[in-house]
């Protein structure tokens, strides 16, 4: 069953997640076969990063817990918090699971 990822950045970090985000998304290019959905979190800015978001597709607790403290983000420092929760899907692009 999917787990939902829900994360906030610290106060004060877009230069951190400036510099982390290249290795941010070659590791999400790299276990893209797990994501059913993810995206930053913005201000009403449009541009400020408030967190990310991640849907991923796997099997337990421990293996949603283990993907997002491998995310380059996690590793340096960027969140305040996280937030791991199961997810049932019910729509998806508009397509029903019901």
């Amino acid at each position: 069953m999917p787990y939902m990822i829900d994360t906030q950045d610290k106060q004060n970090t877009q230069a951190l997640r400036k510099s982390l985000r290249d290795n941010h998304l070659n590791y999400l290019k790299q276990n893209q076969s797990l994501l059913l959905a993810c995206g930053a979190k913005l201000a009403e800015d449009g541009v400020t990063g408030l967190g990310s978001f991640y849907i991923v597709d796997v099997d337990t607790r421990e293996e949603a817990e283990q993907f997002i403290n491998s995310d380059p983000y996690m590793k340096g420092g960027l969140f305040e918090g996280v937030s791991v929760v199961r997810w049932r899907k019910s729509y998806l692009d508009g397509k029903s699971y019901l």
